[in-house]
Parts: C-alpha cells; structure tokens; sequence
C-alpha cells in the first residue's frame, strides 16, 4: 500500500494546483461548460476559421436570457462593449473579469455591475438574445484571456 501513496499524493498535489485555474459552471443548464460545436456560423472551439480571422475565444453553450455565474472568485474590472455594428445591439454586452490568475473577457453577457467582487457561484447576469442577431447559432457565451491565449485547458 505504501508503493501507491507517493503517485497518489503527486496527483492529488497537481489537482490542488490546477483547481484555482479551472472555470466553474458559467452558464444556467450547463453543468459542464459544455462548448459550442458546429453549426450554421461556424465552430466555438479556439483557433476555428471565420471569414479569414481565427476565433479567439472559445465558446460555452448558452441559451438566451439564462444566467450566466461567476466561475471563479473573482473581480469584474469593467463592462464591455463587444461590437461597433449597431445592428449587433442586442448582444453588444459583455465583461472583463481578474482571478484564478486570470484576466478574462466574457461576450455577450448583459452585467448585473460593472465593477467590484463577485463569488464563485455567484451571478455575473444574463446571457442576451444571440438568437435576435444569429437565428440558428448555438446561443453560447464567448469566452476570451486577455493575452488571446488558448483558454480551452481551463475547462
């Protein structure tokens, strides 16, 4: 039993480490942090192709007007506004949030505040109405580190 031990606390030390940098339920309905696949507009993961850009982010399946939580102890450091497309209004919300040793921008997310200290768990608002703009994407919530790093690791 004594052989077992020394890897078994080796992994439990590395989840210890790794805990404070692994997002929490985001988003009402999805448990898991689901991500957004394949549809009509395209894919959600990191890196995907769109109309000669790359995807920066990587987006969590959302549906329209549900809850979006804060993932982590965190502070939010200012609201966002996500496009200058004035047909893009509906969905031209979102939130730069610091903790976990992460600075993270969240799109299209109508903030309960724009400032101060929000709890793991704790309501950040609510995911706006992608579908008014995008009839048929996954509704989802863009998920981007401020360095445009991968994020993916971190769910």
């Amino acid at each position: 039993m004594m052989k077992n031990a020394a890897p078994l606390a080796a992994l439990l030390a590395l989840v210890y480490v790794c805990e404070g940098a692994t997002f929490g339920q985001l988003c009402q309905g999805n448990l898991f942090n689901t991500p957004r696949t394949s549809d009509i507009f395209g894919q959600g993961s990191y890196g995907a192709r769109r109309s000669g850009r790359t995807h920066k982010g990587l987006d969590i399946t959302c549906g329209d007007g549900s809850e979006v939580y804060a993932p982590f102890d965190l502070t939010i450091n200012r609201q966002l506004i996500v496009y200058t497309d004035p047909t893009k209004a509906a969905i031209n919300k979102g939130l730069e949030i610091r903790g976990a040793d992460l600075c993270v921008k969240l799109f299209y997310v109508d903030p309960d505040k724009s400032s101060g200290q929000v709890s793991k768990g704790q309501r950040l608002g609510i995911m706006m109405p992608m579908q008014s703009v995008y009839p048929g994407i996954t509704s989802h919530v863009h998920v981007e580190l401020c360095d445009k790093s991968d994020p993916t690791r971190y769910f």
